[in-house]
């Protein structure tokens, strides 16, 4: 693997680095790969695990319900809870506190 870590790109400079032990195998696959799209090597793993990582965190910070979990939901938004005389007060009390 050709090292570009020290070469700059645009105003960032590159000067961290990232290391892993790979077989052959995945070694020729990588090079494959980044040969049919005419890329470096750590150009093409850099922009792959950049991706990756990316989706990870997407992933991680959607909100993901249940079937039933939604189905409640809806159905909360739809059949709203009447107002009893508890909320009532805590609202009123909010609104003197907050001056609104």
């Amino acid at each position: 693997m050709r090292n570009t870590a020290s070469k700059s790109t645009g105003t960032r400079t590159r000067a961290e680095r990232l290391e892993a032990r790979v077989t052959a195998e995945q070694k020729n696959l990588i090079e494959r790969a980044a040969a049919l799209q005419g890329r470096s090597v750590t150009d093409f793993v850099l922009t792959s695990v950049q991706d990756a990582a990316r989706r990870a965190i997407e992933e991680h910070n959607q909100l993901a319900l249940s079937v039933r979990d939604s189905e409640a939901f809806v159905d909360a938004l739809l059949k709203p809870t009447p107002i009893n005389d508890r909320l009532r007060d805590t609202v009123r009390r909010y609104r003197e506190r907050a001056d609104v």
